[in-house]
């Protein structure tokens, strides 16, 4: 079972694009957020994350996955505080039926990759894309 959490407090991030072919984001998508909390003795390698990780989920989900995306995370919303997360990436799916599916064929997969670029154990949002402009 994927652990569902909600994002809580200001996150000011810098967003890093990986390009796919892919429509706009569009109300009714389902969005997958995965966070990467900040904290001590936490390492995030955001080099293997945004060239190697990301780009494999994207190959693994193929058609199915309609927009993807990367926040690094660079300040917290209250000064000398540390960033709450270090990234977070997003996947963008038609709908629920295309997630699960695209998911439950590739998760052992992306797991596995995990210790390649952290050490943190990422926390999961799943959300319905409500505006999108």
């Amino acid at each position: 079972m994927i652990p569902i959490v909600l994002a809580l407090g200001t996150l000011f991030s810098c967003q890093h694009n990986i390009s796919i072919e892919s429509p706009k984001i569009s109300k009714g998508m389902i969005k997958v957020a995965i966070f990467y909390p900040n904290g001590e003795g936490k390492t995030f390698d955001m080099d293997y994350y945004s060239n190697k990780h990301m780009p494999m989920a994207a190959g693994l989900f193929g058609d199915s996955l309609m927009a993807i995306s990367i926040d690094k995370g660079i300040a917290n919303g209250t000064p000398d505080l540390p960033v709450q997360y270090l990234a977070i990436g997003y996947f963008y799916f038609e709908n629920m039926s295309s997630f699960e599916s695209s998911m439950g064929a590739h998760s052992e997969t992306l797991r596995a990759d995990v210790p390649n670029y952290t050490n943190i154990r990422p926390e999961i949002q799943i959300s319905e894309v409500i505006t999108a402009e």
